[in-house]
């Protein structure tokens, strides 16, 4: 069951990013507005578009929900890698991401203080490029 929904959830959020997803969307939108005056813009006509657009999202909040997640993970294994085959790479940092936001936070903001990063020069090119100077 769980590897059917896998397939099912990375097809349907790779198509739904598409644009003919977009325009099949669009037109049914289009085809809803122009129909209005058909159904004298009843509050039937009204339900329809509201109850269908509210189980879509529904559905695809979990279908994308699942790919990113898919994503996330085969992300974090390539940057597990990296770190692992480097010679002077911190093993340690592999599965930082199981950690909570604020022992990730300690981490980051030491990382920053051992790169430098509250000396002023060093942003001087990055404002450079934004052209602040």
């Amino acid at each position: 069951m769980g590897r059917l929904f896998e397939r099912f959830a990375q097809a349907v959020a790779g198509w739904a990013g598409r644009p003919p997803a977009f325009v099949l969307a669009f037109m049914v939108i289009v085809v809803w507005g122009i129909t209005g005056p058909l159904f004298a813009f009843s509050d039937t006509w009204q339900l329809v578009i509201n109850t269908g657009t509210t189980i879509v999202t529904f559905l695809m909040v979990f279908l994308i929900q699942n790919a990113q997640n898919r994503d996330a993970s085969a992300i974090q294994a390539k940057l597990d890698e990296i770190i692992r085959a480097l010679d002077n790479g911190r093993n340690e940092f592999i599965g930082i991401e199981h950690l909570t936001e604020r022992e990730l936070m300690a981490i980051r903001e030491t990382l920053e203080r051992e790169c430098g990063q509250d000396e002023p020069a060093r942003h001087l090119g990055i404002e450079r490029l934004l052209g602040r100077r």
